[in-house]
């Protein structure tokens, strides 16, 4: 019988699907969280923690390790590198593990994975970390100094430090590093806001209600999403507030045809169904069999009848939709740069040259799918990026290319505490450390009648 692995090998696992193979984060972990089921809360707890510790302080713990070995991080083999990694990030922001157990798991480890000839290197190296972790020189130069003590790459620095106060920057970094709760959006079709919180609290599940909408709630205090009665009854999503703001912005009519065209998992078109009040329709589109599987399955658990999903390219003119609908939803693909807070590991996969990229994609399925959109309809463009060339930057071409749409101010479809944050175009753009949300943008265009 093989024997099961041990937290920090889990650790090591996906540290290195991450870092070496190019595997997302997000995805290495959920799927060895599923895989060891049999973990207990606390074992998981640990798993998650110096995974996603490790990669949100990458930079910090690399330059922490510079210092202390002659061997440079990028140097060592692999295996060794993440081991230190995962080491160092215990030494400085885990308190609960002892010193001693930190370096000897990490010798242990070493020694396991055939490296044995390397035990005193790893010893060496973080016995003389933790010893000396007081005394490390970190850079005085502003941007190099929040580019280690935020482990944030600095060309996305420079990027932000175009547009924002160096200050905004500091409030958007220390967001990025704060512990997120899960947000959820109630399903209104299904139970009330308040009948809900009743049911969380019966499965032993702390519920905050957001203080932007009446129907979300930030959860706490459970072990395994699939393993709640309330979520496997389709009675929650699992959503952004952000990505909720978009259904509150698209503010639909009972009745209204809705095409959204990069929809998975499937969030804002399963909100804007509930929105319709078991009228219209929803169509939900994406690109692959897998995305549209995604949706397909949320669609299932939340009960809806009033959509439908469906493999499409969105770059790839559909002439049987065009004006059909009265709401076209196009969140497109970007940099992401808005969710690093989620999903770390984007900040070190992300290159500069694929914002423009991204740029250009987005123009291509918005000179798509804008026309699809009924004569008077509206078309929304929305991203989880704070970057100007992925977003007003193509709002401005967009008007400029296609005069027959106009911008709505969106001033009026959001709560006052967001009032601040509606652009003087009447966009919406939300910070993180400034607002309580991701980084998100949307835009509400309106085609003329005409």
């Amino acid at each position: 019988m093989t024997k099961p692995l041990s937290e920090r090998e889990i650790v090591l696992g996906i540290l290195m699907d991450v870092t070496e193979h190019d595997v997302y984060s997000h995805i290495a972990l959920g799927n060895v969280l599923s895989k060891y089921q049999y973990l207990d809360k606390k074992e998981r707890s640990f798993i998650t923690r110096v995974t996603e510790g490790t990669l949100e302080h990458m930079i910090e713990i690399d330059y922490i390790l510079n210092q202390f070995s002659k061997v440079k991080v990028q140097k060592m083999k692999p295996v060794i590198r993440n081991i230190l990694r995962s080491a160092v990030y215990q030494l400085k922001y885990m308190d609960s593990v002892p010193d001693s157990a930190v370096c000897n798991e990490a010798v242990k480890l070493a020694v396991k994975k055939g490296f044995g000839t390397l035990k005193g290197f790893v010893n060496g190296v973080l016995r003389n970390v933790a010893r000396k972790m007081d005394e490390v020189s970190y850079p005085k130069e502003p941007v190099e100094a929040l580019s280690v003590k935020y482990s944030m790459p600095g060309w996305i620095l420079d990027l932000w430090l175009e547009e924002y106060s160096i200050d905004t920057v500091e409030k958007i970094l220390a967001d990025f590093q704060k512990e997120k709760p899960v947000t959820i959006r109630c399903n209104t079709s299904r139970i009330s806001p308040e009948e809900l919180e009743e049911r969380l609290k019966a499965e032993g599940v702390t519920a905050v209600k957001h203080k932007y909408l009446p129907y979300a709630y930030s959860i706490t205090g459970y072990d395994y999403l699939g393993e709640m009665e309330s979520f496997r009854q389709g009675l929650f999503a699992v959503q952004d507030i952000s990505s909720m703001l978009v259904g509150e912005i698209v503010s639909p009519k009972e009745g209204d045809n809705i095409l959204d065209v990069c929809a998975a998992p499937g969030g804002k078109s399963i909100h804007l169904a509930d929105k319709l009040n078991g009228t219209g329709h929803v169509e939900a589109r994406d690109l692959t069999t897998y995305k549209t599987g995604l949706i397909q399955e949320n669609v299932g658990r939340m009960q809806f009848g009033n959509i439908s999903v469906v493999q499409w390219d969105a770059t790839v003119p559909d002439e049987a939709a065009f004006d059909s609908a009265d709401i076209v939803i196009a969140d497109l693909p970007c940099s992401g740069l808005g969710v690093l807070g989620r999903k770390t590991d984007l900040k070190y996969k992300t290159m500069k040259e694929q914002i423009q990229e991204l740029s250009g994609l987005q123009k291509k399925i918005l000179d798509v799918v804008r026309r699809y959109v009924k004569p008077g309809g509206v078309l929304i463009y929305s991203t989880c990026t704070i970057s100007r060339a992925e977003n007003m930057d193509n709002v401005h071409w967009f008007l400029e290319k296609y005069p027959e749409f106009t911008l709505d101010n969106i001033e009026d479809k959001v709560c006052s505490e967001l009032k601040d944050s509606v652009t003087e175009q009447g966009c919406l753009r939300l910070l993180p450390g400034v607002h309580e949300s991701d980084g998100f943008f949307i835009a509400r265009f309106r085609r003329s009648l005409e």
